[in-house]
């Protein structure tokens, strides 16, 4: 999903797509903020990523697997969650909303 979400940040940031990235740390080694940032370097993340360690995130969306895609409007509307596999017409459905 890190890379489909890497392409939508350069081909749509400029049309008002925001992409955040949330880690929930699976084990504890995951969760010092230095591990994430060096991940998102490694990994060319230029989105900002929120570190989520008491799953506050994972819980206000009911989320239960990695990597779970939520989509929300310009209003703050949840508009999909968990669609991934027509995601990017859902983006761009929205972008042109």
């Amino acid at each position: 999903m890190i890379p489909q979400l890497r392409d939508w940040h350069g081909k749509y940031a400029s049309a008002g797509l925001t992409i955040v990235g949330v880690h929930s740390p699976e084990f504890f080694w995951e969760k010092p903020t230095t591990g994430v940032a060096a991940a998102t370097k490694k990994l060319g993340i230029l989105y900002p990523v929120v570190q989520d360690n008491d799953f506050a995130t994972w819980k206000r969306f009911g989320v239960w697997a990695w990597p779970t895609a939520v989509l929300i409007d310009k209003k703050g509307v949840l508009r999909d969650q968990n669609g991934r596999e027509d995601l990017a017409e859902k983006v761009e459905k929205m972008l042109a909303e």
